[in-house]
């Protein structure tokens, strides 16, 4: 199973492995950095290097049965035993890292000043879109809510992670935000993420180290997708 590293650091940009397996799938490492997507955020991008060339890696995924985490790779294969040097693509991740933490600010200002669960969401660099069990959006609770995210990205809050034994994790009141819990049962533990003061969730993705790193936000769009159903656009400055 590959050992990851993004869990608890998720600013590791450049790594040592060694090549594990090779199958139609891609090239499976003992270690990696690279995250495999999930949770609404895309995988990382990047290179696979040696000492006589570079490989971009084009995709990433997740075996979730073995563990096992599979990089696509541009051009020929790597043989098994080849000792690589992976490099993220910083700039796309970076951008990720910021976009994922402000999905956790919108949603926890949502959380604890209207009470609404999360029904869904995705997001790409710099944009993301997070769907909430509203009965109404309207032009000034949309401006109420951005001000509000904003200010709790100048309020600086660290980022904390934490990997907790499944039982103690679940102690955690309203760790669950999304309308459908969607933990596997069979995992034993559990990745926290917590915005300090602020907001408190499981999650796997990659996140900046404090809110201020986000930046200034603006929710760009909104829209109805069903009865109780609103949907928030959220964009971040370059």
């Amino acid at each position: 199973m590959t050992a990851l590293l993004y869990p608890t650091d998720s600013y590791v940009q450049r790594f040592e492995a060694v090549v594990t397996e090779v199958t139609e799938s891609g090239v499976a490492l003992d270690r990696t950095a690279f995250y495999p997507g999930g949770g609404g955020q895309p995988c990382d991008t990047g290179y696979l290097e040696t000492g006589g060339g570079a490989w971009r890696v084009t995709s990433v995924a997740k075996d979730r049965e073995t563990g096992q985490v599979w990089h696509t790779l541009e051009g020929a294969a790597l043989a098994v035993g080849t000792r690589v040097t992976g490099q993220l693509d910083w700039v796309r991740r970076y951008a990720l890292m910021r976009t994922h933490t402000a999905m956790h600010i919108l949603c926890g200002v949502i959380w604890r000043d209207y009470g609404a669960s999360v029904t869904g969401g995705n997001m790409e660099p710099l944009l993301g879109r997070m769907d909430f069990e509203f009965e109404q959006m309207h032009k000034d609770l949309v401006q109420e809510i951005e001000a509000r995210i904003n200010a709790e990205v100048v309020a600086a809050h660290p980022v904390r992670v934490q990997i907790l034994p499944r039982e103690e994790a679940f102690q955690i009141p309203d760790l669950i935000r999304t309308k459908i819990n969607l933990l596997p049962p069979g995992i034993a533990e559990v990745r926290t993420v917590e915005l300090t003061g602020l907001d408190l969730q499981a999650d796997g993705g990659t996140h900046v180290a404090n809110t201020s790193e986000v930046g200034a936000l603006r929710i760009v769009d909104y829209k109805s997708k069903g009865k109780i159903n609103k949907r928030l656009v959220l964009e971040l400055q370059p």
